[in-house]
């Protein structure tokens, strides 16, 4: 039996995460979630899954729950700090969407333990940071999102990267394929979190409706995978089958298939020496259709902007996360258009004065001063 911490546990990859743990509860134990404010969602999750120890970020949500002896209460940073460290724990599941999730990553990088990683934006931010400290402390870091789990997958069990010639990255082009950027000028909230294969929450729907998702992707994979970015190539693969494809110096290449479903790169990294059981969709190989197409050359400046980000390093990423996490807020509150989502990164880049210092206290405070440059772009366009 495994013991589980979901840190962000109301989330949509949170419902994914308790999906595989109710279908395999033999072998799976939630013995901890974390909330920010979804009180009546978490009480939901409580009954069901009977967890013995809850974080609770909100502290004016915290009183909802003092009256259930059986749950222990945490708040704060020790708090948060306490539950990550409880002996009793096996895997931790980060889960937390956006920087907001960078210091429970943190935390947790320095436990010995396994971590699911969902938040890409705590490696985006904090990738050399954050996986010195892990192998610092020996702790396992097992990527839950379709495309790194599947390049996961695809690697030789020791994760030996001397053969891999090219790393394929898939995106399906969001609920804009084959639309121009310049047709975009017009889109509303509604259309843009309208995802034709995936349900998600809108920070990501939108970030794949942009496809600066992707970008992100290719930061984060650069880091877990120690290559190169040069050894990414980022390709639009509408049908979301194959999530990323390995090809190796011999001509090889190796892709994990299936039907786009969280649960199943979950499954995967929850899974020990044998694959947990999971009631999925399955492909039908005798009706499959396929097709790949490039990434749109309109968009091709937000990739190369994320390619340098992969080469600069330093607080770069910090940078790049931060302007697009206010940029989408912004249009999600109808404050911009969505195609000005890039001109915030990039004028916010522009702006910025990178620094090669990493430690928490230099992310955080980076972050803290993009997000001001940030809506200062974001005054100056609306």
């Amino acid at each position: 039996m495994k013991n589980i911490l979901l840190l962000g546990a109301t989330g949509s990859i949170g419902d994914s995460v308790l999906d595989v743990i109710s279908q395999n509860q033999d072998k799976l134990n939630l013995i901890g979630i974390s909330i920010n404010s979804n009180v009546s969602k978490a009480k939901k999750i409580i009954q069901k899954f009977n967890p013995s120890h809850l974080y609770i970020e909100d502290s004016n949500s915290f009183n909802a729950f003092e009256k259930q002896p059986e749950l222990k209460l945490y708040n704060n940073k020790k708090g948060l700090e306490d539950i990550i460290n409880l002996s009793e724990i096996d895997i931790i599941v980060s889960a937390i969407s956006g920087f907001a999730g960078l210091e429970s990553t943190y935390i947790s990088s320095r436990t010995g333990k396994t971590i699911l990683l969902a938040n890409k934006e705590s490696i985006v931010a904090g990738g050399d940071f954050i996986l010195s400290e892990a192998k610092k402390f020996n702790t396992t870091i097992l990527p839950i999102d379709s495309e790194h789990n599947a390049i996961f997958q695809c690697l030789p069990p020791d994760q030996d990267i001397q053969d891999v010639k090219k790393v394929t990255i898939t995106a399906s082009g969001g609920p804009f394929l084959n639309s121009d950027l310049s047709e975009l000028q017009k889109v509303t909230k509604e259309q843009a979190l309208s995802h034709p294969n995936w349900s998600m929450g809108s920070k990501i729907s939108i970030d794949s409706a942009t496809l600066v998702n992707k970008c992100l992707e290719l930061i984060e994979a650069k880091y877990l995978f120690n290559l190169d970015e040069k050894y990414f190539e980022l390709v639009v693969h509408p049908q979301s089958i194959i999530h990323s494809i390995v090809t190796y110096l011999d001509g090889s290449s190796i892709c994990q298939l299936s039907n786009p479903d969280m649960r199943v790169p979950i499954a995967h990294a929850l899974s020990g020496k044998n694959r947990l059981p999971l009631d999925f969709n399955a492909l039908d190989f005798s009706s499959l259709n396929l097709s790949f197409q490039e990434f749109p050359k309109d968009r091709m400046q937000i990739q190369n902007l994320a390619r340098e980000v992969c080469n600069v390093g330093g607080l770069s990423g910090v940078i790049f996360n931060a302007a697009n996490e206010i940029a989408v807020d912004n249009f999600l509150k109808g404050q911009i258009k969505f195609t000005e989502i890039y001109d915030v990164i990039f004028r916010t880049f522009d702006i910025s004065i990178m620094s090669n210092e990493m430690s928490l206290d230099a992310i955080n405070q980076m972050d803290i001063e993009t997000r001001i440059k940030a809506e200062k772009v974001v005054k100056s366009i609306a």
